[in-house]
């Protein structure tokens, strides 16, 4: 590990450590400003400032790992990439899992990973939840961040998104919600339904059988409108003009589901076994709601990348190699050479 990579943690967990629990401080009085600010910053290595930022919508602090753009002497965009399930709080993450910093090294791109997030499905909740809090992520992400991005990194205000797994569905969703914030998007292993029988479920076997939150708290019941409003599938025209780049695995066992694999060590058998079996199934769901989705993009004549991978489980191998893949496209939308 190069000392880059170990300040880059280092600096994420140190954000990690200082972001205060959402349960301690949910409230119902909402700040009167509507632009985020920053309450802390620090410098764990000239390109990789951390920051922590207070969100009026949702009143708490939320944790910033950003990756400097190689050349910032001009304005530069920004490419935002949201965590998974866990939102970061957890090893399973873009700077734990990834080649994230090495990737981006010769890059001209900010890069800004939010710290934060865990099983909220990064969308406005409708009321508090007595166990993941008060969430308003689409107000965060969308309204309240942006600007002070823009001029806490004088970044060009020319944005692109990418998600995974749960996140994946959350990128379409956020695009829809805010049409042109975001020139390009890009959803990894997410079942882009929310409102059909298996989306729902989807759903719910992350908020509610993982985090133990209630669905109910977040869209309403099995029949309140939210469901369909958050539905990228249903909303997919409005995915029209931006620059779209989707993938998934079959869940059949591929080149990152052996014990050669380097994300394995010895002793890992079980987290092999777990990432084969459970991993497979999860993603052989989400493949079948990604499916759905190019169906409908086609049946719009609205343009996307699809990479429907023949093999590969929902797990991070799989998810770096498609950042590689999809970084091309992203690049050519938001100009960077």
């Amino acid at each position: 590990m190069t000392s880059r990579r170990r300040r880059l943690i280092a600096g994420i967990v140190t954000v990690c450590a200082s972001v205060t629990s959402p349960l301690a401080v949910v409230s119902n009085a909402v700040a009167d400003s509507a632009v985020a600010t920053v309450v802390q910053a620090a410098d764990t290595g000239g390109r990789f400032p951390v920051y922590l930022v207070k969100s009026p919508s949702m009143n708490r602090e939320v944790g910033l790992q950003v990756i400097r753009a190689a050349d910032n002497s001009v304005p530069r965009p920004t490419l935002y990439l949201l965590n998974g399930a866990g939102g970061g709080e957890d090893q399973a993450s873009w700077a734990n899992q990834t080649d994230i910093a090495k990737f981006f090294a010769d890059k001209n791109v900010n890069v800004v990973i939010p710290i934060g997030g865990k099983l909220s499905y990064y969308t406005d909740w409708k009321n508090d939840d007595p166990v993941l809090g008060r969430n308003k992520w689409a107000t965060f992400l969308t309204k309240e961040l942006p600007p002070l991005v823009n001029e806490t990194l004088g970044a060009s205000g020319e944005n692109a998104l990418v998600g995974i797994s749960m996140a994946g569905t959350s990128a379409l969703a956020l695009a829809e919600s805010a049409p042109g914030l975001y020139k390009a998007v890009g959803s990894f292993s997410g079942c882009a339904e929310t409102s059909t029988p298996q989306g729902r479920e989807y759903v719910k076997l992350v908020v509610e059988t993982r985090g133990n939150g209630n669905t109910e708290n977040m869209w309403g019941p099995d029949s309140s409108p939210e469901w369909v409003a958050n539905d990228p599938v249903v909303n997919a025209e409005k995915l029209r003009g931006t620059t779209l780049y989707i993938s998934s695995g079959t869940g059949i066992p591929g080149a990152h589901d052996i014990p050669s694999d380097p994300r394995f060590k010895p002793g890992d058998e079980l987290a092999l076994v777990n990432q084969v079996v459970v991993g497979g199934l999860i993603e052989s769901a989400a493949n079948g709601c990604t499916q759905r989705l190019a169906v409908r993009l086609k049946e719009l004549n609205i343009p996307a990348t699809f990479d429907f991978r023949k093999t590969g489980s929902h797990s991070w191998g799989y998810w770096q190699d498609d950042l590689h893949n999809a970084w091309p496209t992203i690049a050519t939308s938001l100009g960077v050479k």
